[in-house]
């Protein structure tokens, strides 16, 4: 979607404060948006290969934000790296606003898919890697971001077997763990993510040195998982 205007200039991650402090309302769903915060930035400012001037180029990196409600983070982001005027997040769930309380890929630029219910995000995420496998596409690599509680949906489940079993290295999975699922998994998740064949670890979800390194993993025939744990969830 070409909107015909100017690209923003881009802006340092001291600005995501008051960026975020543009959105306002009673549905911001805050800790949604606080806990995917320094994921969100260091896939955007250090490891995908996406910009503006090239969000609709069939070879680059697909980001899929799963955990959709509370999406403030991910909008400020956007806003941060010109995807979309500073502007424009004052008008953050208003009735004519882009920017609703899930993003829609057709309203906001560099948004890959709407979210609504969750459990969609990494079945759609494997069929985006399948895609771009049957395209014969190498190159790009599709992230999606989901939330613990997420997990306890069954389609996460589906999902999470065929890729380790399809062998889709260029898919990961970033899980932020705040303590909000409701019944947990023996030895964790990352354990239970390698146990369908997939390569998982656990790191520090605010450490942006420690999450580069994650997601910066070469390759190895296997889908890749990334457990960001932050503070539980009050």
């Amino acid at each position: 979607m070409n909107t015909g205007m100017p690209t923003p200039t881009p802006l340092p991650l001291g600005e995501l404060p008051r960026l975020l402090s543009l959105m306002t309302g009673a549905e911001k769903h805050a800790p949604s948006a606080t806990s995917t915060l320094d994921v969100i930035w260091v896939l955007y400012d250090r490891v995908l290969r996406v910009s503006p001037a090239t969000r609709e180029d069939p070879e680059r990196d697909r980001f899929l934000l799963s955990k959709g409600h509370g999406p403030m983070a991910y909008y400020a982001v956007l806003a941060a790296k010109g995807f979309l005027p500073v502007d424009t997040l004052r008008s953050f769930g208003a009735y004519d606003s882009p920017l609703g309380h899930h993003p829609d890929r057709v309203l906001v630029p560099g948004v890959e898919v709407g979210s609504g219910s969750l459990g969609h995000g990494l079945p759609l995420a494997v069929g985006v890697a399948l895609g771009l496998r049957a395209q014969r596409r190498s190159r790009p690599r599709v992230v999606v971001l989901l939330g613990d509680a997420e997990m306890d949906e069954g389609s996460n489940h589906e999902a999470l077997a065929l890729a380790g079993r399809q062998g889709l290295d260029s898919l990961t999975a970033v899980i932020i763990d705040n303590r909000s699922a409701t019944h947990g998994w023996p030895g964790g998740l990352a354990a239970r993510f390698a146990s369908e064949g997939w390569h998982a670890e656990s790191v520090n979800g605010r450490d942006h040195a420690a999450l580069e390194r994650a997601f910066s993993h070469p390759r190895d025939g296997r889908p890749r998982a990334v457990v960001a744990v932050v503070e539980p969830k009050e």
